[in-house]
């Protein structure tokens, strides 16, 4: 850079010279503050830019959202994952149980089918002799269902003292005003077994009781049943939460439902605890007190099998296994943020393994999954976990926001006894897919409410639920291959635990 030759007091041009200088050295310094402000603005819109990016990209492949938000407006669908070749042919798999309507020996009724018509010789074959049966079909069918009345007579009596008796009122009728006319116990229970177990809405539940049975109820008196019968079953409920308290393992879950008219901010949130065999509801908040009042503060040597959601971690006395499918979920996630890291797609990889062989373990009846089997998918996990944390610096700060994955990361780490309890007792299940299952009809419930202008007494709609799937159909367990009540949906996975092992 040339020195400048130093101003002539008496030079006219010097004096301009200078004075273009100073003009220009502030005409630099405002674009140097402008070049800094706009590099912090640039520096926020790329945050902001890649915060959007980020939350576009949740789906129900890689976080928790359910598979309805897949298809919003600008949201990233989860790639479609390759189906691994397992070298066997859709359908029934040799050893599978099959169903197939089977010959009744004993039917409700009989009825005897004779040829009609006339025969080739010209007689009439009603005259024909009967050589008695030849073949047998067997139909199953549905009677029709029509209303019938029936109505109950209460006769007065005298004794030979003179004192007078009259007949007590039928339990049919309940507590009606004789000389009115009620529906019976079956009515009702159609109403409510529609209502909570199918989720159908109180005018359709009228409309189908009127096309089955000729006779429509009101809208009022078939929503006034739920109330009714949650205090019938509320003695089931106390006892199914008794028992829950019990249990070893328990799964847990929560989620936002709506309750009652008015706008959808007016949100509560549905928990649920859960055994293989019987399921708890509680309507609140997601508040650490409404987790208390649940069933948590009250367990004792259980472990809650439960979404790493941090009241779960308040609570004394229990021990915690994470679900492996959110884990899962998260580990997507960084892959996706981080396209180029290993540790991700190793993580993943040696997680489905241990799953799977704690899967094989529960099969062949053992109380753990032998070491041997898990020792080298163990090392190669840890490997991956200290490999990402090696890779994504954590941002110093104890509020400060950590770069995505660190917190998964380190909870892998300091958490791992959580994260693989599963492999140490394998009626341990390694997620909580059970405790999702039973919160998904309180969402189906959202889409079709069964309520009236009152608002959906949602509380009496989950007792019901609950109650109703203490009495499913009994299936085996997996070890002692003893008979235990279990609910349709458990009947269609692994048993982990039975009246003998609590």
């Amino acid at each position: 850079m040339s020195v400048l030759p130093p101003s002539d007091p008496g030079c006219t041009g010097c004096a301009a010279r200078d004075e273009r200088i100073s003009e220009q050295r502030e005409l630099i310094g405002e674009l140097q503050d402008a070049v800094g402000v706009q590099a912090d603005q640039i520096a926020a819109l790329r945050e902001q830019v890649a915060r959007l990016e980020r939350l576009i990209s949740r789906n129900s492949g890689n976080s928790s959202m359910p598979p309805s938000a897949d298809d919003q407006p600008g949201k990233k669908p989860p790639a479609p994952k390759e189906r691994q070749q397992k070298g066997r042919r859709p359908g029934k798999q040799p050893g599978a149980p099959g169903a197939h309507l089977a010959w009744n020996d004993d039917p409700d009724d009989t009825m005897p089918v004779f040829p009609q018509g006339a025969c080739a010789c010209g007689k009439d074959l009603s005259g024909a002799r009967d050589l008695g049966t030849r073949y047998s079909h067997q139909v199953i069918d549905l009677p029709e269902a029509r209303a019938g009345t029936i109505q109950y007579d209460r006769h007065e009596v005298e004794c030979t003292c003179g004192r007078r008796h009259l007949a007590d009122a039928p339990a049919e009728a309940g507590a009606a005003v004789p000389g009115t006319v009620s529906y019976g116990l079956g009515f009702q229970a159609w109403c409510v077994f529609l209502m909570v177990m199918h989720h159908v809405p109180v005018e359709r539940c009228a409309d189908i009781i009127e096309s089955m049975s000729g006779t429509r109820p009101s809208d009022g008196w078939v929503h006034a049943l739920l109330a009714r019968a949650a205090r019938a079953v509320s003695a089931a409920n106390k006892t199914i939460r008794a028992l829950i308290l019990l249990a070893r393992v328990v799964c847990g879950d929560e989620t936002p439902i709506r309750v009652g008219p008015g706008p959808k901010s007016k949100k509560k949130y549905l928990h649920v605890a859960c055994t293989s065999l019987l399921t708890c509801y509680f309507l609140g908040d997601r508040t650490l007190g409404s987790f208390a009042g649940f069933v948590y503060s009250d367990l004792h040597g259980a472990v809650i099998v439960h979404d790493r959601y941090q009241n779960y971690d308040h609570f004394d006395g229990v021990a915690h296994q994470l679900c492996t499918q959110h884990l899962l979920r998260d580990l997507e996630d960084a892959a996706e943020t981080y396209p180029g890291a290993v540790w991700p797609v190793q993580a993943t990889r040696e997680l489905r393994a241990l799953i799977h062989q704690a899967n094989l373990a529960r099969g062949q009846g053992l109380a753990a999954v032998p070491g041997d089997a898990i020792a080298e998918h163990l090392r190669l996990f840890r490997h991956a976990v200290n490999a990402g944390l090696s890779g994504i610096s954590r941002v110093p700060g104890a509020t400060r926001k950590q770069p995505p994955g660190r917190l998964l990361l380190e909870c892998l780490k300091h958490r791992e006894d959580d994260v693989l309890r599963f492999l140490t007792d394998t009626a341990i299940p390694p997620t909580s897919n059970q405790a999702e299952r039973d919160l998904r009809p309180a969402k189906t419930r959202r889409v079709a409410p069964a309520r009236c202008r009152a608002g959906a007494p949602s509380a009496p709609c989950m007792h019901l639920v609950g109650a109703h799937g203490a009495s499913k159909p009994r299936g085996r367990c997996h070890r002692c291959r003893s008979s235990v009540a279990v609910r349709a949906p458990v009947a269609r996975r692994q048993q982990y635990a039975c009246t003998r092992q609590r």
